[in-house]
């Protein structure tokens, strides 16, 4: 009888390709039912690739039971073996479009080695494009980017995740070339934005001068109290030779950070064009809108006397505005 039910079940399904377990009956009713989901192919680096650690499921029958048990995969979070994967493709990291959303849920959680957080899309945990853990100092920067993530909607737009590209940074690119990026960050020091000096005799210039001296004489006085050398200012774009105390004391600074720390400082002075600008935001001693002001200091002197250029400077300051409180937002949060 219970081999006739089974039969007219199987029978009223019309396309059998829909079962992807393939199911058996034996004469004793002793049934197995076992599914195996293919992971696929790493290599196309275009769009997320899914590592699914093949789940599968055997059942036991006893005599005369007409009972099939079907195990449903294990999506648990901890265990290694049943977790699964999302890997984000290269072109992450240069902003372009990567596709729609394809997970409903963004949460956080601890790491399997219990040593930091980590972001999980649905039951997927993610990884860098070198498939590096997403590994985090601090529940707060997970929380962070989980929100990163949970704000796309229609696509994922890397544009749009900057905690999440500095992360990568900091897992990927600071560890193998921390002492290039320091020699990088160093090579520009004595060209610093703060060590460039407008002339004070010259109508056009005259302005900019006294916005210097009241705006950053009073970084470079913390700059002399913090580290014990007085910096140099120049009259030249090119700037000049600063104190060699000075250099080895800000080298000693930077070799002494963390990779999350190396990586905002780096991206602060990237953006501000200033490697003491970033040292002050590390140190506390500027805020993001003081950071800001030092940086636009002459062409918001220029703008207020010709006027502001619409699609040129407000995308400046825009720009710059991003690229300074991402990188001060997540070092801060990589501290807490």
């Amino acid at each position: 009888m219970a081999t006739s039910l089974m039969s007219k079940t199987l029978n009223s399904v019309k396309n059998l390709r829909l079962l992807a377990p393939s199911l058996s009956i034996n004469r004793r009713l002793a049934s197995t039912a076992t599914l195996h989901q293919q992971p696929p192919s790493d290599g196309d680096s275009s769009s997320f690739t899914f590592n699914d650690a093949a789940t599968s499921a055997a059942s036991s029958s006893s005599s005369g039971s007409d009972v099939i048990f079907v195990k449903a995969p294990d999506f648990s979070a901890k265990k290694e073996t049943a977790a699964s994967t999302v890997t984000m493709p290269p072109s992450f990291m240069s902003g372009s479009v990567l596709g729609k959303r394809f997970y409903k849920q963004v949460t956080t959680r601890v790491a399997d080695d219990e040593n930091g957080w980590t972001v999980m899309l649905d039951y997927r945990t993610l990884k860098t494009p070198s498939k590096r853990p997403l590994k985090l100092p601090t529940l707060a920067l997970a929380k962070a980017i989980a929100a990163e993530w949970d704000y796309q909607t229609d696509g994922i737009r890397p544009f749009t995740m900057p905690l999440m590209k500095l992360a990568c940074t900091a897992l990927e690119r600071v560890p193998l070339t921390r002492q290039k990026i320091i020699e990088g960050l160093m090579q520009k020091f004595n060209q610093d934005l703060v060590f460039c000096r407008a002339p004070d005799d010259n109508d056009l210039t005259s302005g900019v001068y006294e916005r210097q001296v009241e705006k950053i004489d009073p970084l470079l006085d913390w700059l002399k109290s913090e580290f014990g050398f007085k910096p140099v200012v120049y009259l030249s774009f090119f700037g000049g030779k600063q104190d060699e105390g000075l250099v080895k004391a800000i080298e000693n600074l930077l070799k002494k950070t963390s990779d999350c720390e190396l990586a905002a400082i780096d991206a602060i002075a990237a953006g501000a064009h200033s490697l003491v600008i970033a040292v002050g935001i590390f140190r506390g001693r500027l805020s993001i809108e003081e950071a800001i002001e030092l940086v636009r200091l002459e062409e918001d002197l220029q703008v207020d006397r010709w006027g502001l250029v619409e699609g040129g400077h407000d995308i400046d300051i825009a720009d710059l505005r991003v690229q300074i409180s991402s990188a001060t937002v997540f070092l801060g949060l990589s501290r807490i």
